[in-house]
């Protein structure tokens, strides 16, 4: 945050005097010195004590949870990862607090100067049953009394957010739809997510299922049944991660490297980003439009301003797959949106976590009326 003197625009001298020193005194803002080279008497100068308040945000996914703590002006001080291999279902309170407590320590403070803290989950907790929904894959969370066993252990209020979402909020406060109100972010990573801002706000749906685009039947796929037992959908068939490889094969592509489906697809559609003709070509030009043929209905219902592009499958895609998702989009929906690529590279999950914690808990910690 910048600093600032007494002389505050719109406040009287001894009006910004007074708060400022109420502010200093509840240890909020600090004295960092006094101005040089000017004409009158010397200002004081103040900032924002970045430790007057701490948050935290989790990102868990099959495979690990990874913490990080914020200061109050939203710099990253700590960070800590635990893995998370096939356990048992009790041990998901440990895991949490050992990655929390991990990140904690790194950042040099304790539990208690942590004023809240967001986790970000794949699938939503149901508000009205705190049971996890549209995540099967995500182990030992999905216990009807994990959200209490949580509360109990954790000393700062918590809340629960859609992975996904935590991207849109990342992308709409740090990234490429800073300023839009109306927009749609779609998310390629192991799986297949939409997150959606309607004039400024997530929308969750009556669940928390608004979003679960990877269960959308399309055009191109199969018509799957029992979507929430298969845990897939028709669009997840066309154009998520585990498609890339069945397409590659189908072109005659034979090297298609080794490891996780997600990681398998991003370095297939990085080929064909860089590609000029050739096999590798059409498996970009058929992504596109898979990813377009879903955009579709999405775009056709909600009618954004903006469709942000993100997760790692995407953004090894580039320019070249944001310009043919926008062509292939242009003739399949009746509107029109921007198409752009998200900006925001590094853990946008814990980064979208981290600043919907400090949003509640700077509004705390500034009420100067308490």
């Amino acid at each position: 945050m910048a600093e600032t003197t007494p002389g505050t625009p719109g406040l009287s001298k001894p009006t910004a005097s007074q708060l400022l020193a109420r502010l200093q005194a509840a240890g909020l803002v600090v004295a960092t010195g006094t101005t040089e080279g000017r004409p009158g008497p010397s200002a004081q100068l103040y900032a924002v004590d970045a430790r007057a308040a701490f948050a935290a945000g989790l990102d868990v996914t099959p495979d690990r949870i990874r913490a990080a703590v914020a200061d109050i002006t939203g710099a990253t001080v700590g960070e800590f990862e635990v893995p998370t291999p096939r356990r048992q279902p009790e041990s998901v309170v440990g895991q949490v607090t050992e990655a929390l407590d991990g990140a904690v320590k790194d950042a040099g403070v304790a539990r208690s100067d942590v004023h809240r803290l967001v986790i970000g989950t794949p699938g939503a907790f149901d508000p009205s049953t705190g049971r996890l929904r549209y995540a099967s894959h995500l182990t030992g969370w999905h216990s009807p009394d994990l959200l209490d066993a949580l509360a109990a252990v954790l000393p700062m209020p918590v809340e629960y957010e859609n992975d996904v979402n935590l991207v849109a909020v990342a992308e709409q406060r740090l990234g490429a739809a800073h300023g839009h109100e109306n927009f749609v972010l779609l998310w390629n990573e192991e799986g297949l997510g939409a997150a959606l801002i309607i004039g400024g706000q997530l929308h969750r749906g009556f669940t928390g299922g608004a979003g679960e685009v990877g269960f959308l039947p399309v055009p191109g796929a199969p018509l799957v049944r029992q979507v929430t037992r298969t845990n897939s959908g028709g669009f997840q068939e066309l154009a998520g991660a585990q498609a890339l490889p069945r397409l590659a094969r189908e072109l005659g592509i034979e090297d298609l490297g080794h490891g996780p489906s997600a990681e398998v697809a991003t370095e297939l559609v990085a080929r064909a980003a860089a590609a000029d003709e050739g096999a590798y070509r059409t498996l970009l030009d058929a992504y596109a439009t898979g990813l377009a043929t879903g955009l579709a209905s999405i775009v056709s219902v909600l009618d954004p301003e903006l469709v942000v592009l993100a997760g790692a499958v995407i953004a090894a895609g580039g320019e070249p797959l944001r310009a043919r998702v926008l062509a292939e989009l242009t003739e399949l929906a009746p509107t029109r949106p921007r198409v752009v690529l998200g900006s925001v590279g590094e853990s946008p999950v814990l980064r979208g976590a981290l600043e919907t914690a400090l949003a509640t808990t700077r509004d705390e910690v500034f009420d100067t009326s308490r």
